[in-house]
């Protein structure tokens, strides 16, 4: 038995009821305050937390909790909730000492939603996250639920939430998921009952026909099968231990590319993770070194890697030299944000009109390249908040209004390049870049080649992003109201050690000095700290709170005119400006800031 806020409330799990045991019989106080000291907070990406007993963490409890409250929340903003129904997806995440797994809670969410007489399309297989919001949007659902911790360290798992548009949730729904879970804290009777939930005519499995729908559907972005038939590229590809193997054979399959070499060690799911320290392909070479050498040995000259939910993707690409270079994510952007426009060209012929209609998104934080390539080609590009619930939401809106959207990235090589899924998804985008690879081949061209020609036409865009770590709540504040108050109160800097600031916009405050009644067009929100500065040599600099972790991220990027293209001048220009950043805004002495590990 164990307190929480609403009661005294059965765990009956018998493994994490067994822990706490352990717990108290050691001593081991510090490790039941964090277990049991706060609630986990339910936002706009759900839950996040370790696997384990208490209220702080992943469990069999705090799930039928979460589910009771989503189920009672979406009561009240659906009257067809029981004839519509919800998707539930999971990955491949175990934690065994506590009996948790993303399939387990999987199936307790569903027995829940199927106590209340809500439909449950619960997956019997691991998907990739994508196919949630797909399941919800090709069947018009009224909401999704992946379990799901992506490519966070092993312990952890996590609980996302989509709504009927198919896109993430955004506020308000945050918080009247979390004011409704915490008015059904205690289990209702057959929440923990998944035998009777799995021989009920509500559940219902939709893999088979979800995977066939999906492959159809991602085929629409499939423009030269010819070229794929004959491609003699080679490319290597890794799930890093998660679920993306199957599903990237699949869709290359459907595009007639050649099937991927795949890392043998890395193919199947394992919750161990046990060739990486971290399964975040977002580290680079750490994580692809298995891939490399694989690719060296099979005469491959690319590597493409999904994180383990396989929402997202690297791209990596061997160059004359031997070397691998691993591309970034605004520089995959880039490349297939350029390719994604050339294929509606040459899909538009000569009705060229059309190009005002057509749209493509990024988050703030990420390279304005798209921004370039539209001013010069008439199409539009629209900044979002950071994360893709506010690029997908913006997207159906778009959509919704008959126009066309592209193409939608963020830095951290998240990628949409289908409205068939209005998130990222690592399984369409490495389809695409497939394909993208196969065409360059037949021009004698690589993907670095084709990005330099990218950055030729439409100017470099060249970028330094980084961190400091801070677990100071205080430093943090006073670190940013300092900047806010610069020359006085509510005074802005004007330049940084010589480089003249030409515009400030703060999404704490809701200020921006390039609006007429300086407000900000972009939503604000005073619980987290971000503040954009451009420069009036192109620069863009924006420093930011992280959401999950104790860091003060920055992200820089020098937008070069077209025909600038001296990059030794350029990348020197961009690192001088990071150092007085670094220097005059940040202060790291003054505040004891401790650099990113590999800085």
């Amino acid at each position: 038995i164990v307190v929480v806020t609403g009661g005294l409330l059965a765990d009956l799990n018998a493994k994490t009821a067994a822990c706490v045991r352990e717990m108290v019989k050691n001593g081991a106080v510090d490790e039941l305050k964090k277990c049991f000291g706060a609630r986990m907070e339910f936002g706009t990406a759900g839950l996040r937390a370790a696997m384990g007993p208490g209220v702080s963490r992943m469990n069999d409890l705090t799930i039928i909790q979460t589910t009771q409250g989503f189920c009672r929340y979406l009561e009240q903003c659906f009257a067809d909730l029981k004839e519509r129904g919800v998707v539930i997806g999971f990955d491949a995440r175990e934690h065994t000492a506590s009996g948790g797994s993303s399939k387990r809670f999987a199936s307790l969410a569903a027995a829940v939603l199927i106590s209340r007489g809500v439909p449950a399309y619960l997956f019997s297989a691991f998907t990739p996250t994508p196919y949630v919001p797909f399941t919800v949007s090709h069947l018009g659902l009224c909401a999704g639920i992946m379990v799901t911790a992506s490519h966070n360290p092993k312990q952890d798992n996590g609980y996302k939430v989509y709504w009927e548009n198919g896109a993430q949730i955004i506020p308000p729904h945050d918080k009247g998921i979390a004011a409704a879970i915490e008015e059904n804290l205690e289990p209702w009777p057959e929440s923990w009952d998944t035998n009777t939930a799995s021989k009920s005519p509500l559940l219902k499995d939709p893999y088979q026909d979800i995977h066939r729908e999906y492959l159809q559907s991602i085929q629409q972005h499939c423009f030269h099968r010819e070229v794929n038939k004959c491609s003699e590229v080679k490319i290597v590809h890794t799930s890093v231990h998660g679920v993306g193997h199957v599903f990237v054979q699949a869709a290359f399959k459907a595009f007639d590319l050649r099937p991927p070499y795949a890392v043998k060690e890395q193919e199947d799911p394992d919750p161990e993770f046990p060739t990486v320290e971290y399964p975040n392909p977002e580290e680079g070479a750490g994580v692809l070194n298995l891939s490399f050498a694989l690719a060296d040995r099979e005469g491959a000259t690319v590597v493409f890697a999904n994180d383990p939910d396989a929402d997202r993707l690297a791209v990596a690409e061997k160059q004359p030299s031997g070397e691998w270079r691993v591309f970034s994510g605004n520089e995959l952007g880039a490349l297939l944000g350029w390719w994604s426009f050339q294929c509606w060209k040459q899909q538009q012929g000569e009705n060229k009109a059309s190009v005002k209609d057509v749209y493509m998104l990024a988050s703030t934080v990420s390279s304005k390249i798209l921004r370039a390539i539209g001013l010069k080609e008439g199409f539009h590009f629209e900044e979002t908040l950071t994360g893709f619930k506010w690029m997908g939401n913006r997207a159906k809106q778009l959509l919704d209004q008959g126009k066309t959207v592209l193409f939608a990235f963020e830095e951290a090589i998240g990628y949409m390049c289908s409205p068939a899924v209005l998130d990222k998804d690592g399984v369409s985008a490495a389809a695409i870049a497939g394909e993208l690879v196969s065409y360059l081949a037949t021009k004698n061209t690589s993907l670095s080649q084709q990005l330099k020609a990218v950055y030729d036409e439409y100017g470099y865009h060249l970028t330094k992003n980084s961190y400091f770590i801070c677990h100071d709540q205080n430093t943090i504040k006073q670190l940013f109201e300092r900047l806010r108050n610069y020359e006085g109160e509510e005074s802005y800097p004007k330049e940084c050690q010589g480089f003249a600031i030409t515009a400030v916009r703060d999404l704490t405050t809701g200020y921006d000095s390039n609006q007429p009644d300086s407000k900000a067009i972009l939503p604000t929100s005073k619980s987290s700290q971000m503040i954009t500065f451009t420069f009036a040599n192109g620069g863009v600099a924006t420093m930011r709170t992280s959401g999950t972790e104790p860091k003060i991220k920055y992200y820089t990027e020098l937008c070069a005119a077209p025909g600038n293209s001296d990059l030794n001048q350029l990348n020197a220009e961009l690192n001088n400006l990071v150092d007085a950043i670094v220097e005059n805004f940040f202060q790291p002495k003054k505040n004891n800031l401790t650099p990113r590990p590999d800085s």
